[in-house]
Order: structure tokens, then C-alpha cells, then sequence
């Protein structure tokens, strides 16, 4: 796709999160799989069902904007997926294990909060309100679960990692 107005930079932004949200669906079970604290699981189920409804509403924001939608490959992503794995196969201490995978969860959190709040902004400038309101529910979204895997980090994941 040849980007030479900010509707194509937009739409080329919401392909990149959308192929994001995907990928991050498809990694979300195997951390639930490996992660060994009980709250760092349930938040990461929480968020796996939390981001199939951001798929939803990116596909709701395409339909609005009259785009189909459709990603586009996210080098960044696939970079933050990979490592994770990497934790995943590498680290055998689960404590330890834990505190990785919050630091990869976090990475893919950061992520998403920068796409979106981009994508926010570029919405409004373009008079995009509605999808706007959309992108914004699922940044909320972003931001509450990077604050939750702070408090589960700081609350007895990375101690427990500490004393491994």
C-alpha cells in the first residue's frame, strides 16, 4: 500500500494493530500455558478475552471508515512474540519464568498503547469521531492491563523471582 495522505497512513496503522491483535490472540494461550502464578494467569486470560473484542471493534473501525479489514505483517510484533518465546523455551525456573513473561506481556501492552493512542489522535484530526470512541475503549483497555501486570509484578512476582 503506497502512503502519501494521512487517511493512508491511518488506514496502513490500522492494519499494522489489527495483524498485531491477531498475532497477540495466537501467543496469549501459550503464556497462560507456562505462567505459574495464579493472579499473573487469570490477568492473562482476562486479556486474551479482552483483545478478541479489539479485534472487533478494529473490524467495526474498518467497516466505519469503509476499508476492509485486513492487517498488514508488524515486524515490531512479531519481534516482541518471538522473544517471549524465547523466555518461554529458555527460562526453566517458573518464578523466573513469571517475571519474563510479564516483562513480554508489558512489551506487547506498550505496543498496542502507542498504536492506539496514534491511531486516536489520527481519527479525530480525520474526522473519524466514531472510531475514535472504538480505539479508545480498547486503549483503556491496554493501559489497565499494563497497570495490572505492574501490580502483580511488584506484588510477589518479581520477589519470587529475586529469591529463585
Amino acid at each position: 500500500m503506497s502512503v502519501k495522505t494521512m487517511e493512508d497512513l491511518f488506514v496502513a496503522t490500522l492494519k499494522d494493530i489489527y495483524y498485531a491483535e491477531k498475532q497477540i490472540l495466537k501467543a496469549l494461550p501459550g503464556m497462560v500455558s507456562k505462567a505459574d502464578n495464579a493472579k499473573l494467569k487469570k490477568a492473562l486470560e482476562t486479556h486474551k478475552k479482552e483483545t478478541e473484542g479489539q479485534v472487533d471493534r478494529l473490524e467495526k473501525v474498518f467497516k466505519l471508515i469503509g476499508v476492509p479489514a485486513r492487517g498488514k505483517k508488524c515486524d515490531a510484533i512479531e519481534g516482541i512474540i518471538d522473544e517471549a518465546k524465547e523466555h518461554m523455551d529458555e527460562i526453566k525456573d517458573e518464578r523466573v519464568l513469571d517475571a519474563g513473561i510479564i516483562s513480554s506481556a508489558q512489551a506487547v501492552e506498550h505496543y498496542e498503547i502507542c498504536r492506539y493512542g496514534t491511531l486516536i489522535e489520527w481519527a479525530n484530526d480525520l474526522g473519524h469521531s466514531d472510531a475514535a470512541k472504538l480505539l479508545a475503549e480498547s486503549l483503556k483497555e491496554e493501559r489497565h492491563a499494563d497497570t495490572l501486570l505492574t501490580e502483580i509484578a511488584r506484588g510477589s512476582v518479581n520477589r519470587d523471582a529475586e529469591a529463585a
